[in-house]
């Protein structure tokens, strides 16, 4: 199969669906204005996608995540573009959650996962993007990021490891990166998860109180919770650094579980449906076969 490259697709595949329907537009870090936007004007406890009542709501997620499985055979079938969506937040902001409620449905064979943690020593012998690169979607894919080549931009920024001149070259580097993913068939969904510092501690404390959670809590926790307002900072720095019209961001609101999910499935199946997904040409060899 040849390789796709941008004589092949619309360019970029994001912005066919950036932007569509004015609910999503008004949750996106739109680029290029003067002032970026703040944080704190996306509210963690609301719920724009809710109709107003959580059961009609779980209901819609897992009709929404039947719909997901057969969109994503026929993105299989296709395999013009590729899908990557990343899940980007705090602790507790319910990344693992939204892999299992938005895509617990869809078959492994076309939809990954990818946890990232803490690079090995191998990795950090090499520049911070290239295990991030050889987990990218092939062509007919679906990967979803736990967590990202974003951690590069947060955890070192905020922990002083790298200087304010290193953190703006690494948002250039994330650019272009994600430019070029998307501009040989990549589609790119970036959610960050918004919760609240009130709701955080709740779901620490449930972990803490819950012992079949105790393997979700480390202490460390705890200490990066004493860095929030830093985080909060960091995060809204790399919204408006990296938001560009190939791969913007999408804020969710995460107080809501149930909504968090809504939202992200919504935007997911939207985005599927706008790249006007087909099968491949039949085959006239198959016409007149008969299987003996």
């Amino acid at each position: 199969m040849p390789s796709l490259n941008d004589a092949d697709l619309p360019f970029p595949p994001s912005a066919v669906v950036a932007g569509k329907g004015s609910t999503w537009r008004d949750w996106q870090v739109m680029p290029g204005k003067a002032r970026g936007v703040s944080l704190k004007s996306f509210k963690t406890d609301a719920k724009p996608f809710s109709g107003g009542n959580k059961a009609a709501d779980q209901e819609a997620v897992a009709a929404l995540s039947a719909e997901l499985d057969e969109l994503q055979n026929l993105f299989y079938a296709d395999r013009r573009f590729k899908l990557l969506v990343v899940l980007q937040g705090t602790d507790t902001s319910g990344k693992d959650g939204t892999v299992r409620g938005v895509f617990a449905r869809t078959s492994p064979l076309g939809v990954h996962t990818v946890g990232w943690k803490a690079p090995t020593e191998p990795e950090r012998e090499r520049d911070y993007l290239w295990r991030i690169h050889q987990k990218v979607p092939a062509a007919g894919e679906i990967t979803v990021f736990n967590r990202s080549h974003y951690e590069d931009v947060l955890v070192p920024t905020v922990n002083g490891w790298i200087t304010p001149e290193q953190t703006q070259r690494r948002y250039e580097h994330i650019k272009d990166f994600e430019r070029l993913l998307a501009e040989t068939g990549t589609v790119i969904l970036k959610f960050m998860l918004h919760i609240g510092k009130d709701e955080q501690r709740e779901r620490l404390q449930e972990r803490v109180d819950d012992p079949t959670k105790h393997w979700k809590f480390s202490l460390g926790d705890l200490e990066v919770r004493k860095q929030w307002d830093d985080y909060q900072a960091a995060y809204e720095a790399l919204l408006n650094a990296t938001s560009t019209p190939w791969a913007p961001w999408t804020v969710v609101p995460s107080d809501s579980k149930t909504h968090r999910n809504l939202m992200i499935a919504t935007v997911v199946r939207d985005t599927l449906k706008a790249l006007k997904l087909r099968y491949p040409p039949e085959n006239p060899a198959l016409s007149k076969l008969r299987i003996a």
